[in-house]
């Protein structure tokens, strides 16, 4: 029975998988590498909260005993006590690979490790650790408090039993689990999305629409919540050109080469330039550059 969740990085992603899960009532462990990362985690969650407060939909005690759930802390070591950790760090695979090089060595042999990775292998995360088959892909969706879905996700050596637990504790979080019955990049969700990006892209490229039309028309024409381009905004541009070229580099595939344009706008925010920001800022700026 799983009381205590570990959760490693309190980024966007962690911070708010770690408050779900406080939410619902688990005991949670969340672990960064500074205490600035942390302080700022725990500020998001309180923000999230006082607005729920304020529609009536949480209250201030809920609110404290959410927080008095959380242990925060820098040190790796207290993970020692979870039954189940997931790792919510930068999507980078060798650095990934070393977090769960090190909690194969802090946990019981029987706890899971699972990754909220997006798109990489979760067999290749899982060869760090002696205990492939207790290692799963866990994908949450961006808030992980509001949005519903998770991708449970097997590596080549994952055992039933493994999935049959995170789909349980999945539902148990308040979330609706899909199973991954084989791992391969991008999985469900980001394997349907990424090449509607590049289409999207492309369809800019040619002259075909803007940015706000092509929005528009997926919006209104698929009954999408948002467009490609709000959604490439939202996640952030340099993140979908990471998942593109991970996709291309895997697939050796042409449907998934990330669209010139795509790059020049993350080289240009690497640089520190405005227009850098996102496709509607770039856009604006653009024009105006003409006038």
């Amino acid at each position: 029975m799983v009381k205590t969740i570990g959760v490693v990085g309190s980024g966007t992603m962690g911070g708010a998988i770690a408050h779900q899960a406080a939410l619902s009532g688990f005991n949670v462990v969340l672990r960064d590498v500074e205490e600035r990362f942390l302080v700022n985690a725990q500020a998001r969650m309180e923000k999230f909260m006082d607005k729920a407060i304020q529609k009536g939909k949480l209250s201030p005690e809920q609110k404290d005993k959410t927080i008095e759930r959380i242990l925060f802390t820098t040190n790796l070591e207290d993970m020692r006590e979870c039954d189940v950790v997931i790792e919510a760090i930068i999507e980078d695979l060798e650095a990934k690979k070393e977090v769960f090089r090190t909690l194969d060595g802090i946990l019981p042999e029987e706890v899971i490790i699972a990754s909220n990775t997006s798109s990489m292998s979760i067999t290749d995360i899982a060869a760090a650790t002696n205990r492939p088959s207790r290692v799963a892909g866990m994908h949450f969706f961006n808030p992980p408090q509001v949005m519903k879905l998770v991708e449970v996700v097997r590596g080549y050596e994952t055992n039933d039993e493994t999935v049959e637990e995170l789909k349980k504790l999945s539902v148990e979080l308040g979330k609706e689990p899909i199973e991954v019955k084989k791992d391969t990049p991008g999985f469900i969700v980001n394997r349907i999305m990424i090449p509607q990006f590049i289409e999207a892209i492309r369809l800019v490229e040619e002259g075909v629409a803007s940015p706000e039309d092509i929005d528009k028309a997926v919006t209104l024409g698929l009954n999408y919540p948002m467009g490609p381009f709000t959604l490439q905004d939202f996640a952030g541009v340099d993140i979908g050109l990471h998942v593109m070229d991970y996709f291309y580099e895997e697939f050796k595939d042409s449907r998934f080469a990330a669209p010139l344009t795509l790059k020049n706008l993350v080289r240009a925010g690497r640089l520190g330039k405005k227009t850098g920001a996102g496709w509607y800022d770039y856009n604006k700026e653009k024009e105006m550059a003409k006038q």
